[in-house]
């Protein structure tokens, strides 16, 4: 029998809503029939929030993952010793920037040991990263960075939709003008290689297009999908990947939602992230692929949510997805 993949749960900003969501989800028994979750973190702040969100739970300190007991009930944690007990909900603090950086890079170091299996975040804030003197825009330059890794992507996921980026935070104009065919071909690729690895056989890939209607036949645009998706498009095709496209978006991720494909590829941002957010913004889940040595990491869809932190309202349904993908992605 096949022991269950070991993720690594990254505290993320401790001033956020990361701590809280983490020790909800892990109350639900489910995660751990599923896999083996420990936390990267503090265990002083994890202990600070059981009666925020009236947990029951135990927090067990461990130096490594081969020490923790994975057993529903006693949260383990890898406590770096990084933050104090008082530290202040909803603020930017350079210290829980810091930390939040300190807390990646250490699961980056067991990913790299294949100590685990997958990485889970939660969520991180720029600006306190920054005064914390990480100078990155997130969590998956970070992980780039870490694991020295240029061909790279976003995916995003809810229980019925699955989008991958060519492009992703940059203005439209410069977005359009980055897309090449050699980029196009190199997010079907990782598109492919890791639905592949996650136990996918033969995984359905489709590729949007840029203009409306995908051109139409050169009606729209410049001949964009022509110049800029269509031969990379050709390539993988050649290689045995089951792709189709440029097809129209504003019909293509209607077809993925009901089964038609497995995964969509996005030519930039907001084609991609809106019809996620329309079909599962509360289970929605942001996956980095593409990194060196097979890691794959996920995170929860949203934000540090500093407004209402430590007032147990945040609510664990994307954490618990961001979990349930990390497993499902594990490299089998």
């Amino acid at each position: 029998m096949k022991q269950k993949p070991i993720i690594g749960i990254t505290m993320g900003d401790a001033a956020g809503v990361g701590p809280e969501i983490i020790v909800k989800a892990l109350n639900h028994e489910e995660i751990y029939e599923n896999c083996r979750p420990v936390v990267i973190g503090d265990k002083k702040i994890l202990e600070r929030v059981l009666p925020i969100v009236k947990s029951n739970l135990k927090i067990k300190s461990v130096e490594g993952p081969e020490q923790a007991n994975f057993m529903h009930g006693t949260i383990d944690v890898i406590d770096l010793h990084l933050l104090s007990s008082d530290l202040p909900f909803g603020k930017v603090l350079a210290d829980a920037g810091d930390a939040a950086y300190q807390y990646l890079a250490k699961a980056v170091e067991l990913a790299k040991e294949k100590r685990i299996q997958s990485i889970c975040t939660a969520p991180l804030n720029k600006e306190a990263l920054h005064k914390g003197g990480h100078l990155y825009p997130g969590h998956t330059e970070i992980l780039a960075d870490l694991t020295e890794t240029e061909d790279f992507s976003m995916m995003l996921t809810t229980p019925n939709l699955r989008v991958i980026h060519l492009t992703t935070h940059m203005g439209l104009i410069k977005a359009i003008e980055s897309i090449t065919p050699e980029r196009t071909y190199k997010v079907v690729k990782l598109a492919y290689d890791t639905l592949r690895n996650a136990g996918m056989e033969n995984p359905r890939i489709a590729v949007c297009g840029i203009n409306p209607h995908a051109g139409e036949n050169g009606l729209f645009g410049n001949g964009e999908e022509e110049e800029k998706l269509e031969p990379g498009i050709q390539r993988a095709k050649e290689e045995g990947i089951d792709v189709t496209g440029p097809l129209p978006a504003d019909t293509l991720f209607f077809r993925a939602g009901r089964g038609d494909f497995d995964m969509v590829v996005a030519c930039y941002h907001d084609q991609g992230h809106a019809p996620i957010k329309v079909m599962g913004i509360e289970e929605g889940v942001n996956i980095t692929v593409g990194l060196k040595g097979g890691i794959v990491r996920t995170s929860v869809d949203h934000g540090t949510a500093f407004d209402i932190a430590g007032k147990n309202i945040a609510d664990e349904k994307s954490m618990i997805a961001a979990i349930r993908s990390a497993y499902e992605l594990a490299p089998k």
